[in-house]
């Protein structure tokens, strides 16, 4: 399938060249120690029938190949990738140390670069600024969205090579990117533009607000990949009621996923003192619960809204307030159904390993994974929501008014 600049769900954020979709990470840094993994990865490839096969591929390769000249790290590293890409399970994958770096970068919540967002436009062949991010080096030098990226420190960027594009762009604190766009003005002409733009930490926004009437409140949660989500969102919220918001609508819409952390935190503020939030089922079948540990500070009505591609933590998110929150109503299609939690585990050498290690459940017991969840109010909409409000066509902004009011 050809692919378009419109697809803005594709977009990569340049802190990382690892974009995750649709992950729900329960600890950082994994329940065990590395000594129980490396022991794993060692039984693993010390079987003989494993190992054998190896021998013989690699001879056969030392013997016969004229290819280009071999990296036996990048070989080891493919052998790994593929003997857990063997498992079948598309959210569990074997993560070089570049790669682990990178993703420990995106889920901190900061990283050093200067803070714009990227798409491919592979119509043109081109690098397009999807968005500066607020309050960025970016942002402040002038960057803006649509900008055409045509070169990093003086090296071109194509889509084809997109991949390499968001590295060119990170660096050490303190350094400056020289970054060339082609902008396209206000007579419709093209001028090309030059910027030296400093490095340094940018806090990554994961949640927005804003007031869109005199007493109703939008809270927008594009990922629960960080941090600070929780933390953001109730910043938002305690904005939100200084500015006068007597209800509110919390979006979720195409959120694949996140910190599952996060995503309790911010039920726990719209249910009571030891409701149970989530049940997690490991692979002996022992079960936990978790609680919520504060009084219920969002007693104003809301509406949560979700689509097709609300997953994981999302769904998290959706059950906890649909089963337990009396002022909570939920508006949009049924969510991805991605009910099960990965656990990430750090190796020896910086690289990791995530596997599903355990099933979630909504706080009634009800399954989440391959099913979703309905919503209460069911709204058929085939836009795919990108996260700019469109007030006068989204049909599930206009159904949560409604019933807001």
């Amino acid at each position: 399938m050809k692919k378009n600049q419109k697809s803005r769900i594709i977009m990569t954020i340049i802190i990382t060249a690892v974009v995750t979709f649709s992950i729900t990470l329960l600890w950082l840094y994994g329940k065990t120690g590395n000594e129980g993994l490396n022991s794993l990865l060692g039984t693993a490839f010390e079987s003989d029938k494993l190992m054998t096969k190896l021998d013989v591929i690699s001879k056969k390769i030392d013997e016969t190949y004229v290819g280009n000249e071999i990296d036996d790290n990048k070989m080891l590293e493919g052998a790994i990738k593929g003997y857990v890409a063997g498992l079948g399970d598309p959210y569990s994958e074997y993560y070089s140390p570049d790669e682990m770096e990178d993703y420990y970068t995106n889920t901190l919540g900061s990283f050093v670069g200067i803070g714009v967002e990227i798409i491919a436009n592979y119509d043109t062949n081109e690098v397009e600024v999807y968005r500066p991010i607020e309050n960025s080096p970016a942002e402040k030098a002038g960057l803006k969205a649509g900008d055409v990226l045509l070169e990093v420190d003086g090296t071109i960027c194509t889509a084809d090579d997109f991949d390499n594009v968001p590295n060119r762009i990170k660096g050490k604190i303190g350094t400056k990117a020289k970054i060339k766009v082609r902008r396209t003005n206000e007579n419709k002409e093209d001028e090309i533009l030059e910027f030296e733009i400093d490095r340094s930490y940018v806090d990554m926004v994961r949640v927005t607000s804003q007031m869109i009437n005199k007493n109703i409140g939008y809270i927008y949660i594009s990922t629960f990949d960080g941090e600070k989500v929780a933390e953001q969102f109730e910043e938002a919220y305690d904005k939100l009621v200084e500015d006068g918001a007597k209800s509110l609508i919390v979006d979720v819409r195409t959120n694949s996923g996140g910190i599952v952390t996060e995503a309790v935190d911010i039920a726990d503020l719209f249910t009571d003192k030891g409701e149970a939030l989530l049940i997690e089922r490991e692979k002996s079948g022992k079960e936990y619960t978790t609680k919520a540990i504060r009084d219920k500070k969002i007693k104003m009505n809301t509406v949560l809204l979700v689509n097709q591609f609300s997953a994981s933590a999302s769904e998290i998110l959706t059950g906890a307030l649909k089963e337990l929150a009396d002022n909570v109503k939920v508006v949009g299609c049924s969510t991805f159904g991605k009910g099960v939690i990965q656990t990430l585990y750090g190796l020896s050498d910086g690289s990791g390993i995530k596997l599903t290690t355990e099933e979630y459940f909504t706080p009634n017991h009800n399954e989440i994974n391959g099913k979703g969840i309905t919503p209460d109010v069911e709204v058929e909409d085939d836009e795919v929501f990108e996260g700019e409000l469109d007030l006068e066509n989204d049909k599930s902004i206009k159904k949560a008014i409604e019933i807001l009011k």
